[in-house]
């Protein structure tokens, strides 16, 4: 059953539509819940689909993501990734939880030198970058909106060209074999973006409106955020070119909503995404939003 939703959870959103979904969180525990809407109610129960929790180190934090709310171990089989940031809360970097893309994974079990009984309790883990998050410094402070651009290493930027597809993982790699490769074999990549052989797709966020009648920063979410936020945004490709033969006029194409998050309590948000970002992956950039350093504000 993990592989199943895990396998769900990793593949894009629809194209011509988003997923609504929503996060919960809780102060306490330092924990986030991610939940997919079952209706169009901004307060419904809904299906829960992943987890995470904020760990504090000194240099940095780490948000680890998992398939249970009640089981946070990056050595489970629950666990799916990470969210780590720099020490001003301006950069983080987005892993994925396996330590191998799906082909070198098949690759190593058919390798003669892949031997199961050797195992390695140490391996460590969530060393696969997926995407880099960077928000730029705010010389305004609280007065100014954020300024966030995503670069998304496993998605070619063709992905958004009409005949363009995102890559749909079959597996979960090495889900239940994670501690059986031994160290040489589970080097952390250098580079994840190294392996397309097309430029990766950037995401930013798009300029809010300022606002004269009611003196703030406005975005149109289309009523699903009711709450005014600095961590509100919504996400588009970079650039007007991936509109070229879409139909539509360049300029709207690329301003195509691929991830929107707001606020609508306390500690209620939404989060919808769509192509060809994944579950995971919006997930994951809607946690750096909860990251409040002063270099952000």
């Amino acid at each position: 059953m993990l592989i199943f939703v895990g396998v769900y959870l990793l593949q894009p959103g629809p194209r011509d539509s988003l997923v609504q979904c929503f996060i919960k969180r809780n102060r306490i525990t330092q924990s986030y819940h991610l939940y997919l809407g079952l209706t169009n109610s901004l307060t419904d129960d809904g299906k829960f689909l992943l987890a995470a929790c904020k760990l504090k180190h000194t240099t940095c934090t780490d948000y680890i993501i998992s398939l249970r709310s009640d089981d946070m171990s990056r050595r489970s089989q629950a666990y799916v990734g990470k969210v780590r940031s720099n020490f001003l809360g301006t950069k983080f970097t987005v892993f994925d939880g396996n330590l191998l893309p799906s082909t070198g994974a098949a690759k190593l079990r058919k390798s003669r030198s892949y031997n199961p009984a050797k195992v390695s309790a140490k391996v460590p883990l969530g060393s696969y970058p997926v995407a880099h998050i960077t928000y730029e410094l705010n010389v305004l402070g609280s007065r100014g909106p954020r300024k966030m651009q995503c670069l998304m290493d496993t998605i070619p930027t063709s992905t958004m060209e009409p005949q363009g597809v995102a890559s749909e993982p079959s597996e979960f790699p090495l889900l239940g074999t994670r501690s059986t490769l031994s160290r040489s074999q589970s080097k952390p990549l250098r580079s994840s973006s190294s392996h397309l052989k097309e430029t990766p797709l950037v995401l930013s966020n798009k300029t809010p409106r300022w606002h004269e009648q009611l003196r703030c920063w406005c975005l149109n979410f289309h009523g699903r955020v009711t709450v005014a936020s600095v961590k509100n945004f919504q996400l588009v490709a970079a650039g007007a070119s991936c509109g070229s033969g879409t139909g539509m006029s360049p300029e709207r194409q690329s301003e195509r909503i691929i991830l929107q998050f707001g606020k609508v309590g306390k500690d209620m948000f939404t989060m919808d995404y769509g192509y060809p970002i994944s579950a995971f992956q919006a997930f994951a950039i809607c946690l750096s939003s909860f990251e409040t350093r002063i270099a952000c504000e």
